[in-house]
């Protein structure tokens, strides 16, 4: 009798690679692939670390999508909203991976395109519109987008239907049933996407390590509206330009106790234009100063001024009028200052500093350490708790925020939502999460995810090495001998010339020249040993190793040294 063996048919995978967003924040940038279709989630950059001298953005890595060319199997980018960290790395990434087709909400994508303006070279981008409630078809994946409350206008959830089960990815949120200028949190909807079966969650984490939730809107314009209520003076807010909702307070604010609004920052202003366009921000005709120059036509107990800059920038608004710098506005004794933002970790220095200087010219000044004049547009534990419960996943994974806000999230769900801990996934960038109906685990490859470096108009060739140099020079200076070596003999011909930046000041440092010219000599009449030169590379290295060694043990310092060998 014949038998035939029958094989087992393996159901394929889901696969989640996050590549960038996890462990930080900032960065974000997600892909969902099934068989030979890919999903992107977001293309945002991160702002450099103090110690990235000349950086001025890092993008998520995508030598995997570039690799073997394999970002041909991308049926589309969908954007959950315009905030850089969640789109900044478009202008610097679209043309290497073939402009795909972006899937994006009206303003998200007006953002995007005005951004492309700036930049001329990149590509036309392909964008279809979406909102609330929008469904679209892309390869295996049915995407239906869902409104979710944050700082911005526009934002968007997703659902995502694949072959494996149904998948929500949250974008940033909060829930607020009382928000301004806009419509709450719509809960039974929510509540209708929990009830189709969620195999996978992912979920916001940058509050997860906050208890409660997270302030409404409401209750910050009622403590804006008494700062106006009670000010004779100007009045100048400095927050996000990227924070529509408080900009649109501030506007309403100011119309209701008879204010003009005069507004600087290019990103405020270009933001504002956008909003207006698309009837999500709305002012009375002639609120909106034209000129800014104007603002002096009126007088004090009738003027708002709305500028960048509450991160204590340099080029940012607010400095150049704290420095006076601005060309028709300077700060006034009894002008009132509002800081409706918090403070990003990095800038404390930098804010506090701006405030003194406010202080110092006599300005009155509110920020949110003093009264509840700002919140953040992420969910606090109460409302991811809520958030899990709604959705029921199968299984829950933490995105968006440093491993701690991860962690946090995780112990929420496992604690506080009753989902296993061998069902909740903590992943870092790289990692490949494979899913299926009943399964899901961090597979043992990944891919790669270290930081690209974004440098004027160079992506990614700043790597590690050159990076460590721009530190050393950063911090210790560079220091260059320059040394006329005869080549026959292998003798010096005169005293080496020395050149130090940001090491030490040649005038008052003879007598360390001195020596070190000495040494400079030494070193390179050891090397020619002989008399004839037989290795320019060694005695090279011999002079920078002899010089940095000396200088170390002078000065305690380790300068970049660069010998400069010229034969004749």
């Amino acid at each position: 009798m014949e038998t035939k063996e029958i094989k087992k048919q393996i159901e394929p995978y889901l696969k989640i690679i996050p590549l960038g967003g996890l462990g930080e924040v900032g960065r974000n940038m997600m892909l969902v692939e099934y068989k030979d279709s890919i999903l992107v989630i977001d293309m945002g950059f991160r702002m450099p670390e103090e110690d990235m001298p000349g950086i001025d953005y890092i993008i998520p890595n995508i030598a995997y999508l570039t690799k073997n060319k394999k970002y041909k199997n991308i049926v589309g980018v969908l954007f959950t909203h315009g905030h850089y960290d969640h789109i900044g790395a478009v202008p610097y990434i679209m043309a290497r991976i073939g402009n795909p087709p972006i899937y994006a909400s009206p303003l998200t994508r007006g953002i995007i395109l005005k951004r492309q303006e700036e930049l001329p070279t990149q590509p036309k981008l392909k964008i279809t519109e979406v909102k609330d409630g929008s469904k679209i078809d892309l390869g295996p994946f049915k995407v239906e987008f869902f409104k979710q409350t944050h700082t911005i206008p526009d934002n968007l959830g997703i659902f995502i239907e694949t072959p494996v089960g149904n998948v929500v990815h949250t974008s940033d949120f909060k829930f607020d049933k009382y928000p301004v200028n806009e419509t709450p949190t719509d809960f039974a909807r929510l509540k209708k996407i929990g009830e189709r079966g969620i195999t996978l969650l992912m979920s916001d984490s940058t509050g997860a390590e906050q208890e409660g939730h997270s302030l409404s809107e409401k209750e910050i314009n009622k403590n804006l509206g008494e700062i106006f209520k009670k000010t004779k003076g100007r009045i100048i807010v400095a927050t996000f330009s990227s924070l529509i909702n408080r900009l649109q307070q501030i506007i309403t604010l100011s119309e209701k106790h008879g204010r003009k609004v005069a507004i600087v920052g290019h990103s405020m202003k270009t933001n504002i234009w956008l909003t207006k366009e698309l009837g999500l921000l709305k002012a009375k005709k002639g609120t909106i100063i034209k000129k800014v120059s104007d603002v002096n036509n009126y007088k004090d107990d009738e003027v708002t001024i709305m500028c960048t800059g509450a991160q204590g920038e340099e080029t940012a608004g607010l400095m150049k009028i704290v420095l006076k710098e601005h060309p028709t506005i300077s700060i006034k004794p009894g002008d009132t200052m509002v800081f409706s933002s918090s403070v990003i970790p990095g800038n404390e220095r930098a804010v506090q500093s701006l405030k003194d200087d406010l202080l110092r010219q006599n300005a009155i000044i509110y920020h949110y350490g003093m009264m509840d004049i700002h919140a953040g547009g992420h969910a606090k534990q109460d409302e991811l708790k809520e958030m899990i419960n709604t959705m029921k996943p199968r299984f829950f994974m933490p995105v968006h925020g440093q491993y701690s806000m991860l962690v946090a999230n995780a112990r929420l769900a496992e604690e506080e939502c009753n989902i296993a801990k061998s069902d909740i996934i903590v992943a870092d960038n790289g990692n490949i999460i494979n899913l299926q109906k009943n399964k899901a685990y961090i597979d043992k490859k990944e891919v790669p995810a270290n930081y690209v470096m974004v440098d004027g108009l160079g992506i990614g060739d700043v790597g590690e090495i050159v990076l460590r140099d721009r530190q050393v020079l950063a911090e210790d200076g560079i220091f260059v001998v320059i040394a006329i070596v005869n080549k026959k003999t292998g003798k010096v011909q005169t005293s080496p010339d020395i050149i130090s930046r940001g090491f030490v000041y040649l005038k008052e440092s003879q007598e360390l020249l001195k020596e070190t010219r000495k040494r400079v000599v030494g070193a390179i009449e050891e090397a020619t040993g002989s008399g004839r030169i037989v290795n320019w590379t060694y005695m090279k290295d011999k002079v920078r190793d002899d010089i940095g060694e000396f200088l170390f043990k002078k000065t305690e310092r380790r300068p970049m040294v660069l010998p400069v060998i010229i034969e004749v």
